[in-house]
């Protein structure tokens, strides 16, 4: 993807002014390759304003998508609306979004005020409110004093902060940023973070943020949009989606990652495993002999020396500051994912248990 301006096509033609306010609408959104359905027909309301993250591993369709939305990708089925108006068929320049991608996408002879301008520089704007609208953009980004230095002479977090300028000096109606931080280093992309959800609420635009780091989605976004093999599995708050995932797929994508697979016992919870019997009062609903799988995060399972629980043997283990995380292996050979309080020796057995309060189960063996 190659994009040089946030308010420019490929083409480098003019935009429009913005078709709307910014409540859109994904009506049985479909593009394929050839055979290959990379969104297999998608619908989703983003109401005006909202900060929405769409969340998934790679291939799952979510850049896809955004590149629908804005007009980088035809579509092969399905609508778009903006505030009640098709879209789909419009060219980019004329949807008038701001973008935003990884790759910053500068021009690296312009300085930074004219990078951020240029959008401004396409739509004819008067030089006046031009320069003052631009003064505002790098207010907001923190970058006023940059503004007569060239992209290159800046570090990368600056850099895609200009590229967040140009994209939102054109007032647009919907900012759409695709993985914007993956290029910059842990700490960065902690402080960009706080940075983008500011200018989101700052300018008022919607937002549809792109990304495959859960922490990225859970601290931005208003409400998530889980994608897998040109599906949504589920949409929800932050907290919808990390205590309570309706998929097992969105669990795993939650950090849900021991899985085991089991049966109920009996209608007061307990499930038996290869490895032994639990009791968990999420399975109470399921009928007795329903094939299920069992699901928890690393931090809600906890290995220890001795005690009743499930016997496993420690394959890995890593200090994290806090805590010890590690994997180890069942009586079944299924690998497992543990939180101890101290240091514990590879090849060790150690006695695991659920948390049932944050355990899921799932129906279906292997769900």
């Amino acid at each position: 993807m190659n994009a040089h301006s946030s308010s420019v096509s490929a083409s480098g033609r003019a935009s429009a002014s913005p078709v709307g306010g910014g409540r859109l609408e994904l009506l049985n959104l479909q593009r394929a390759f050839g055979t290959y359905k990379a969104l297999a027909g998608i619908d989703l309301q983003v109401e005006r304003g909202e900060f929405i993250a769409l969340l998934g591993p790679s291939g799952c369709g979510k850049s896809t998508a955004l590149n629908c939305i804005a007009g980088l990708l035809p579509l092969t089925g399905g609508e778009i609306r903006l505030d009640g108006r098709p879209i789909h068929e419009l060219e980019p320049e004329k949807r008038g979004f701001g973008m935003v991608f990884q790759s910053y996408a500068l021009f690296p002879h312009m300085t930074i005020r004219k990078n951020v301008g240029f959008g401004l520089a396409m739509q004819g704007v008067p030089k006046a409110e031009a320069e003052s609208r631009i003064d505002a953009a790098l207010d907001l980004v923190r970058l006023r004093s940059q503004g007569d230095k060239l992209p290159g002479q800046l570090s990368g977090g600056q850099q895609q902060r200009v590229a967040i300028a140009r994209a939102i000096v054109i007032r647009p109606p919907i900012v759409l940023m695709d993985e914007p931080l993956s290029n910059l280093d842990a700490k960065l992309r902690l402080e960009m973070r706080a940075e983008i959800r500011a200018i989101h609420e700052a300018i008022g635009s919607t937002t549809i943020y792109v990304t495959h780091d859960q922490d990225e989605a859970l601290s931005l976004a208003d409400r998530i949009v889980v994608m897998s093999g040109g599906l949504i599995r589920q949409v929800g708050t932050p907290e919808d989606l990390y205590e309570r995932p309706n998929h097992v797929e969105v669990a795993d994508f939650m950090g849900y990652r021991t899985r085991v697979s089991g049966r109920v016992a009996d209608g007061a919870g307990a499930v038996d495993l290869a490895s032994g019997r639990i009791i968990l009062p999420a399975a109470a609903k399921l009928r007795p002999g329903t094939a299920v799988t069992v699901s928890t995060r690393p931090e809600d399972f906890v290995a220890t020396r001795g005690g009743e629980g499930l016997i496993g043997t420690v394959r890995a283990i890593e200090y994290r500051g806090r805590a010890w995380f590690g994997s180890a292996a069942l009586t079944d050979g299924t690998v497992v994912y543990f939180r101890a309080d101290g240091a514990l020796r590879n090849g060790e057995s150690v006695t695991l248990r659920f948390d049932p309060a944050h355990t899921l189960v799932f129906e279906g063996e292997g769900a």
